[in-house]
């Protein structure tokens, strides 16, 4: 197999289409768009920003979309992301537990630097308000496992 190179042969080459693809506009696009999703994808995150702790038990796969409640490092209580007070959380989860399915779960995240005491006092509330499925949120260690939920 021989390859023709400009000038290689008699005649004048230099009118003669070039067959190849250049590629390096497509690569550009290419590392533009990743530059893009890179920098979009950490500010897609929705909620109340907390730092969560983090745990070595296995994460869950969830298919219905959860209620969560979060308390923020200054104790503000949150409903997916609109403050509520402490007084009308119980009141305003009947409500959503008429509005969705009972069986709902509700996740409760707390920020790391919000005593004990004031998750479980909001864990309590949420079961006040006939929800039964409650779950704490914590941030997973790197490489842990993955639990289908059922």
């Amino acid at each position: 197999m021989a390859m023709a190179l400009p000038g290689a042969g008699g005649e004048d080459d230099d009118d003669a289409p070039i067959s190849e693809m250049n590629v390096t506009p497509l690569v550009d696009v290419m590392l533009v768009l990743l530059i893009v999703f890179m920098v979009a994808a950490p500010m897609m995150m929705v909620g109340v920003p907390v730092q969560l702790p983090k745990t070595s038990a296995a994460r869950i796969a969830q298919t219905a979309p959860p209620v969560v409640v979060s308390i923020a490092r200054d104790g503000k209580l949150f409903i997916r992301q609109e403050e509520v007070s402490e007084a009308d959380l119980t009141a305003r989860l009947q409500a959503l537990r008429e509005q969705e399915a009972n069986d709902a779960p509700v996740y409760v995240r707390g920020d790391r630097s919000v005593p004990y005491g004031d998750v479980m006092r909001v864990m309590g509330r949420v079961s006040a308000a006939g929800i039964s499925r409650v779950s704490l949120i914590a941030e997973a260690e790197p490489g842990g496992p993955v639990v289908q939920a059922r």
